[in-house]
Order: structure tokens, then C-alpha cells, then sequence
């Protein structure tokens, strides 16, 4: 029996190869905790996006189980082992098995896969004793020698799948054994627990430095002329000089990993509740949403941004941004991120949730997410658009297993592969530029005979070596094959449906009706993208010419709804570009300023300590923060009143 170990940081980030295996190896004979990967990449929007959600899992579970990330830009190896094909995914290990994945950041999927594996863990958490055994039949089958007990004990070692370096009856094995037994004889042999829990030591000696047994509690070998049991370097062989030398890198690691902190600074800044609604709230963490921290944020209004840590459509393009004024050799993300900094260093806070909807019936208006609830004078909806898809057979299988709309977050698990991208856009003719630069051929796929793209980027992707053009093509179905991964065969669920991957593509001429079979192992879809504006309907008014985009005023960002303004491509149905929507991100941001004025909805907590000052002062008596509301203050001209906290 093992003591289980704490390990530090929360999330742990893992550096290499060997120190991935290490740690496989230590949970499965050591602690018995079931480790759940994400294996993730810098680039890939949906990856920032639950990256904060399996932080704060790993705090809610903290000592049932072990959380690590991945990086596939740094590990290929890993990544490529376990059969990575899309990002995020998730894959959950115990006894050094994998026993579930899933692709995409889905938070219940990853809760639930989560609940399951860690009550997996404890249910499997026990061991039989031979002498438990011995006992066991000594009560309920005196004929049974000690030769037949050992091979029953025997059976059960060998029916073991997990690493069981000291031969020990454990598990769903020994759990079963003793079902057949008490099946048989009415009542089975009694368990122990195979790994034992231990409290969080701030003993440097203790935690995840201990070796199995040493829980236990047995005596302490004295060694008084120091660490004897290491080899003599002076006469070693070669063999023991290089494993001393890996056990000294890994107790470095160790120590690293002790004093690491989570490389979470993106996410801090975050909004806390208060007691007085928010002046503005901006949904949506684009261009245009950042740009409308930047400007209210300058202007005092302390704004809060309402949005996965995703970036938009930006965050995701792998490519250099070209046709932004001022902006040189300088990627997507990176842009995104100096846009964050830039608004925190004015004031602006984060709340990195997804939206599910607005009440614009009371005032303060409240912004609902799927886990806190904001209230705040105005809003500024910047939350871009969304990805389409083919909606052809095979497609929707395959979202993770080959298909996928981001080139930035999957290319680079193609590496060396053949691979089709979908579409005529300047997003399609970026995706193709990423993926030539690893994949071994990139053929584009459009329906017409000329690109909508830039001529810039037309004319790279036709002149690119790598690159193949099929014009007046369409894609009828994408093909796929099961999955196949020897390691994890023992953990197929029959009752499951197989797991596929991409293998190939029905390609359709668009005037013949001709079809053909192409061999590919990826496809990327880049059609076009729908404004995400679902959780306004019923709220706003949305555009009669353009489906999905919210109808705005004139030239300006005000929308149906006073207090609530539009931006970026949730209102631009014709330009659609990054520069285009952080100038009009600021726009709303002037026109919200101008509405919470003439309004007369300043700032509420500084109004109120003046008056409650001056109340003071004049011996008015004094007035309580529920007594006062800014509604009455401004006039009444704006209907509602502040309800209660």
C-alpha cells in the first residue's frame, strides 16, 4: 500500500517525453490517480477558451486527480503517440491506460469524463491479500489447499493490465474475483486499500518524493556516511553514470515543478461581483470587443469584457497580419494579446464565460453567462462570427477526427500528410499558406474558377509548390476509416460506436456532376463564418436583408434597444475585417459614453460616497447603498429600477 502524493502546481505543464512517461508511471504505481491530459497549442482559440475551465476543475478536484498539459507544438511525439487529431483534446489515463478522449472544449463533456474517471480510480483503489485469500477459503472451503489458492491468486495477478510491479491481486480484477466468489460461496474475501490517503506535507521529503513503501510506516535504514546507496562515479560504468545523470535532471524537474506557479497571467484581471451594476459591458474578445474595452476603459468606465480567452476570428490566424496599419511581422494572437494588455492597463476587467443571454426589461439591464449573472447600464455586443460548415456526410463524425475549421489550432498534427482545405476566401488561402508549411501537399478545393481572396493571397497559394487548385469542385462526402491504436485495445468498448478519422474525400465537378475519390488525411473548412447572435433574439432587432446581423442606426452603433450598441461583424455584413471592426469597436464605445451622459448614469459608487459625504456634513443623517438609486437620480427618463442584491 502506497501513500497517495500532492503534486504542485495545480496544472502542471509538461516539459518532455521522459517526464510524461515518469509521471504516467509514478500515478500508476505510486498513487493510483487517474491523469487527465489536454493536450493543446498556443494558436488555437477553443484551446484558451477551456484552458481557465480545467484550471478551476483541477482546484475543485485537487487530490483526486492529476491535470497536465501538452503543448503539440513542442511534443510532436506525444502527440502523435495518442493519436492527436484536432485540439483541444482531452484524454483520461488511469494505471497508465487511456480510458476515455474527447476533442473540442466542451465543459460538461470534460466534468462529466472527469466525475468518471476519478470514481473509476477509487472504485479500482483496493488490493486483495494472499493472506486475505488464505483466510478467506480457511472460512468458506477447507479443502482448498494452499498450492490452489496461489493459483487462483496467481490468475488474478496475471489478469492485471495495469503496472503491477509487486505482483499483487488489485483493482477491477480483484474486484471481480471476489463477485465470483461471494457468487459461489455467499460472501467474498475482504479488500484493503491499495493506495493510501495522506495530507499535504510541506516537508520537502515528503509528497510526491516518496517511494512506494515508504507509507507504510516501516523503519528507516540509518546511513551514516551519506547517500551510500548511490553508485561510486569514480568506478561506474557508463550505464550508471547516465542513469545517475537522468536522476539528478529528474529531481531538478522535481524541484521546478515544487516552486512552478500556473502560467495563468493571462486570465488574471478578472471582473469580481459588486454591489453597483457595471457602466458597460462588452460581449465578445475580438477586435472590435477590445477595442471598445480601449476606448471606455480611457474614458473611466471601467469595462468589463464578457468573453472566452479566445481572440475571435484573429486569434486563429497562424499567419502574419499584413493589412493592419502599424502592424509588421507580427501574428494573430499576438495582436490580441497587446490588445488585452493594452485595455487592462486602462482598467478594463475580464469575465471569461460565454454569454446564454440579455434581460433588457429591467434596468439595470443583466448580461447572463453560464456562471454569473451582471448587471451594468449599457452593453456593447462585438461577438463575431462563427465558423459554417459543408454539412456533408462524413462531416460532422469527423469534427475532431480530420475535420476542423482551424488551420492555426490542427495544421502542424499534419505534418508530412496530404490534406484538403475548402473554400475561396482570404481565410481558405491563409489556411492553405499555414498548412503548406508542414503538410506534404495542400490541395484547395473551390466551386467557382476564381477566388473571392485578396489578390495578395490568390496569387501566393497558385504560385506555392506545395499548393494544388481544383476549380468548379464541391466536396460530396468526406470517407473515413476506424481508429486504430493497439495500446488502448484492451479498453474498447464493443457497445461503442467506432471511432473514426479522416481517410479521404468524394470530390463533385459542379457542372458534370463527375465524381472522384481522393486519399487525404485531414480536411479544413473555410466557407465563410454566421454572426453569434443567437442570445439576442427576442432582445434586439436584427438586419431583413442580411440574416443573423443586428440591425444598427444610421451611421452609428446604436441598435433597436437603447443602452445596447453593436459592433464588428455581428452588425457588418460587407467588410468583415479585423481593422474594420476595432474602428467601429470604438465607435460604440464613443456612442455608449455619450448614452450613459445624456442619461445622466455616471458613476454610481463615487455619487453616492459624495453624497453620503455631504449628507454628513450636514448632518443630513444617512443614506443606505439599497436607498440609492441613480434611475431616480437621472430623471426617470429611462424605465426600470434597480433591484434589490
Amino acid at each position: 500500500m502506497t501513500a497517495l502524493a500532492y503534486a504542485r502546481p495545480i496544472v502542471r505543464q509538461i516539459r518532455s517525453t521522459h517526464e510524461f512517461d515518469r509521471l504516467m508511471k509514478k500515478h500508476s504505481t505510486q498513487t493510483g490517480l487517474p491523469v487527465i491530459v489536454d493536450f493543446y497549442s498556443d494558436g488555437c482559440g477553443p484551446c484558451r477558451m477551456i484552458a481557465p475551465i480545467f484550471k478551476k476543475l483541477a482546484q475543485e478536484v485537487e487530490g483526486k486527480a492529476v491535470f497536465v498539459k501538452v503543448d503539440t507544438n513542442q511534443l510532436h511525439e506525444l502527440s502523435s503517440r495518442y493519436g492527436v487529431r484536432s485540439l483541444p483534446t482531452f484524454k483520461f489515463f488511469l494505471g497508465g491506460r487511456k480510458v476515455n478522449e474527447f476533442s473540442g472544449a466542451g465543459e460538461q463533456q470534460l466534468r462529466q469524463f472527469t466525475k468518471d474517471v476519478i470514481q473509476k480510480a477509487e472504485w479500482e483503489n483496493v488490493v486483495l491479500p494472499m493472506e486475505n485469500l488464505v483466510s478467506y477459503y480457511g472460512q468458506q472451503d477447507a479443502s482448498k489447499t494452499t498450492k490452489d489458492i496461489e493459483k487462483v491468486y496467481k490468475k488474478c495477478v496475471d489478469q492485471v493490465k495495469d503496472e503491477n510491479p509487486d505482483k499483487l491481486c488489485v483493482g477491477a480484477v480483484a474486484r471481480n474475483l471476489a463477485k465470483s466468489l461471494k457468487k459461489k460461496y455467499g460472501s467474498g474475501p475482504e479488500f484493503e486499500q491499495r493506495f493510501l490517503p495522506e495530507e499535504p506535507s510541506t516537508n520537502e521529503q515528503s509528497g510526491d518524493k516518496k517511494k512506494a513503501g515508504e507509507g507504510s510506516g516501516g523503519p528507516k535504514k540509518s546511513n551514516k556516511k551519506g547517500n551510500s546507496d548511490k553508485p561510486n562515479l569514480h568506478l561506474a560504468t557508463k550505464e550508471e553514470l547516465l542513469a545517475e545523470i537522468e536522476s539528478r535532471l529528474d529531481a531538478e524537474r522535481d524541484a521546478q515543478v515544487e516552486e512552478e506557479e500556473d502560467d495563468e497571467a493571462e486570465f488574471e484581471h478578472g471582473w469580481e461581483p459588486s454591489e453597483w451594476p457595471e457602466r458597460v459591458a462588452i460581449i465578445g474578445g475580438g477586435p472590435a470587443g477590445l477595442s471598445a474595452a480601449i476606448y471606455a476603459a480611457r474614458a473611466g468606465l471601467k469595462p468589463v469584457v464578457v468573453a472566452p480567452p479566445m481572440g475571435g476570428q484573429l486569434q486563429g490566424k497562424g499567419v502574419d497580419v499584413e493589412n493592419y496599419p502599424g502592424l509588421f511581422n507580427v501574428t494573430g494572437p499576438a495582436v490580441v494579446s497587446l490588445m488585452r494588455q493594452q485595455a487592462i492597463a486602462y482598467g478594463a476587467t475580464f469575465e471569461a464565460d460565454v454569454v446564454v443571454g440579455i434581460d433588457a426589461s429591467v434596468r439595470p439591464m443583466k448580461v447572463k453567462t453560464n456562471s454569473s449573472l451582471i448587471e451594468t447600464h449599457s452593453i456593447i455586443v462585438a461577438t463575431g462570427a462563427e465558423s459554417n460548415w459543408l454539412n456533408v456526410k462524413g462531416e460532422y463524425e469527423m469534427r475532431g477526427g480530420g475535420v476542423s475549421s482551424c488551420a492555426t489550432c490542427d495544421g502542424h498534427i499534419y505534418r508530412g500528410k496530404h490534406v484538403l482545405v475548402v473554400g475561396g476566401g482570404d481565410t481558405a488561402m491563409e489556411d492553405a499558406l499555414v498548412l503548406a508549411r508542414t503538410s506534404e501537399s495542400v490541395t484547395v478545393i473551390h466551386r467557382r474558377d476564381t477566388f473571392r481572396a485578396s489578390k495578395v493571397l490568390a496569387q501566393r497559394v497558385s504560385e506555392h509548390p506545395s499548393i494544388s487548385i481544383k476549380w468548379n469542385t464541391v466536396v460530396a462526402e468526406i470517407l473515413g476509416k476506424p481508429l486504430s491504436s493497439p495500446n488502448d485495445s484492451e479498453n474498447v468498448d464493443l457497445d461503442a460506436p467506432a471511432e473514426k478519422v479522416v481517410s479521404g474525400a468524394v470530390l463533385k465537378d459542379v457542372y458534370t456532376g463527375e465524381e472522384t475519390k481522393v486519399d487525404v488525411d485531414a480536411v479544413f473548412v473555410a466557407i465563410g463564418h454566421t454572426p453569434t447572435t443567437s442570445f439576442l433574439e427576442g432582445v434586439v432587432d436584427f438586419n431583413p436583408e442580411h440574416a443573423g446581423y443586428v440591425l444598427t442606426q444610421g451611421t452609428s452603433t446604436k441598435t433597436s434597444v437603447p443602452g445596447i450598441f453593436a459592433c464588428g461583424d455581428v452588425a457588418d455584413s460587407i467588410y468583415r475585417q479585423a481593422i474594420t471592426s476595432a474602428g467601429s469597436g470604438a465607435a460604440a464605445a464613443l456612442d455608449a459614453e455619450r448614452w450613459l451622459s445624456e442619461e445622466g448614469l455616471g458613476n454610481e459608487e463615487s455619487d453616492f460616497e459624495a453624497e453620503l459625504l455631504a449628507d454628513i456634513m450636514a448632518n443630513d443623517g444617512r443614506r443606505s447603498a439599497e436607498e440609492y438609486n441613480v434611475y431616480e437620480e437621472a430623471g426617470g427618463r429611462v424605465s426600470g429600477v434597480k433591484e434589490e442584491l
